[in-house]
């Protein structure tokens, strides 16, 4: 996959396209960009995706968190495996949101990306004011040698996927439903920082996790069963998420992940954890013993789980 900025320097050869932020490429994404592929080799043209480095609601409200599926580079390296010949990254900016749907199919798609045919997501609105949908985009198309091509849907157990719904999913913990979704397991990549050193007292050393972008969404509260990759080598996990009532954290929300029979220092290293099953909510014990005993039951159904 070819990546080309906004303004290139040589304009990309004509192609079948698609448009949309992609966030998480989820298996909808994924439908999406096979249809885009198809029509693109029944041409004999190259196939492109059209997408934003920042999510366009941020542009016009610098303080609007997006709660990111994934970062740009996680985005990027995602798309990348989809066999897609060019992505295409767009700024997003206060002109570019100006402009009718009419005007940017006109002076960005055909003009600057010489996009021969669009194919549209069944829900997807873009245009000033998002005001129009696929039979005026088609129209349009028609005017200006655009073919524009009305995507089939993706259903998953008669469920709708969409980068909202599997939000939803995380934000009540139900990682498995989200995996699901995604494709994939949803994961956290960041650098293992320095913590209270608790849990090396209570025999459950655990790795701090400190997340690469603040916007990135942070699954619920609660005790996961995850794997943990770094230095090419994946391990089974324990992941605590929360406020660690049972030790008074106050209000200091962590990430810290005891990583089964496993005893190296990885502080500073970069890991990525992935998140395969909620198995608790975050609870207060009665006090350290109760919370050993609890913690060795999580371990074992973690390993039942993992290994």
């Amino acid at each position: 996959m070819q990546i080309i900025s906004d303004i290139p320097d040589i304009l990309p050869e004509l192609c079948v396209a698609t448009i949309g932020f992609f966030d998480g490429v989820h298996a909808g994404h994924r439908f999406l960009i096979e249809q885009v592929k198809e029509v693109a080799a029944a041409r004999g043209i190259r196939s492109a995706l059209i997408t934003f480095p920042v999510h366009p609601r941020k542009v016009m409200k610098t303080d609007y968190r997006p709660e990111l599926l994934t970062t740009l580079d996680e985005k990027t390296a995602l798309l990348s495996e989809t066999g897609v010949d060019y992505c295409i990254m767009l700024d997003f900016t206060p002109a570019v949101s100006q402009l009718t749907a009419r005007e940017f199919m006109t002076d960005i798609l055909k003009e600057r990306y010489r996009v021969e045919a669009l194919v549209i997501g069944y829900d997807h609105r873009f245009g000033h004011n998002r005001s129009e949908g696929f039979e005026e985009y088609r129209r349009y198309g028609e005017a200006i040698g655009m073919q524009v091509i009305l995507a089939r849907a993706y259903i998953y157990n008669d469920l709708h996927i969409s980068s909202s719904a599997i939000r939803d999913y995380l934000h009540l913990g139900d990682v498995s439903m989200a995996n699901r979704c995604l494709g994939y397991d949803y994961f956290l990549d960041g650098i293992v920082v320095g913590g209270y050193q608790v849990g090396r007292k209570i025999g459950f050393p655990t790795a701090n996790l400190n997340v690469d972008d603040p916007d990135k969404l942070i699954p619920a509260d609660g005790v996961y069963a995850v794997h943990v990759s770094f230095d090419g080598r994946i391990y089974a996990g324990m992941l605590n998420i929360g406020h660690r009532p049972t030790l008074d954290n106050g209000m200091n929300r962590s990430i810290e992940v005891h990583i089964l029979h496993f005893h190296s220092d990885i502080y500073d290293k970069f890991i990525r954890i992935s998140f395969v099953q909620r198995i608790r909510s975050e609870m207060k014990f009665d006090g350290i013993d109760a919370l050993i005993e609890q913690l060795h039951k999580d371990a074992a159904t973690v390993e039942a789980l993992l290994l």
